[in-house]
């Protein structure tokens, strides 16, 4: 008993995985998705989560509004054919995105389209665009 106890503390020690933490995506509606132009402000390519703030008009209004767009990580995007430096304040790109439930500019990406014309998802996790 006494080598048995110190044996399966150890056992437990080692197995042991970390509890890898991560928000759901609920805030987001995730049965609507809209399609924004603008221009680019900020492209931050840090993790958790990517994010590209975008000026874009409201659909609705034609109002300009400053939107918070809230990619993959940084691994998860390079997989998906993106790199670090393909956004720069000043493009101008058009995003499908699922907007927060709350009303406010802000929304998680599905699918980007470059100046260019080259199409990037936000990989599998978040979902696919389904609006062209």
């Amino acid at each position: 008993m006494k080598t048995i106890l110190p044996a399966l503390l150890a056992l437990g020690v080692l197995s042991g995985r970390p509890a890898l933490a991560h928000h759901s995506f609920a805030p987001y509606e995730s049965t609507l998705q809209i399609k924004l132009s603008g221009v680019v402000s900020e492209f931050k390519w840090v993790n958790p989560h990517v994010y590209i703030e975008i000026d874009a008009a409201d659909e609705k209004t034609g109002e300009k509004r400053h939107w918070l767009i809230e990619g993959a990580s940084t691994s998860i995007l390079n997989r998906a054919g993106w790199k670090f430096n393909m956004i720069k304040p000043g493009d101008r790109i058009t995003v499908i995105v699922s907007p927060l439930r709350n009303g406010e500019p802000a929304a998680l990406l599905k699918q980007i389209t470059l100046a260019d014309g080259r199409k990037f998802s936000n990989g599998a996790v978040a979902g696919r665009a389904t609006i062209q």
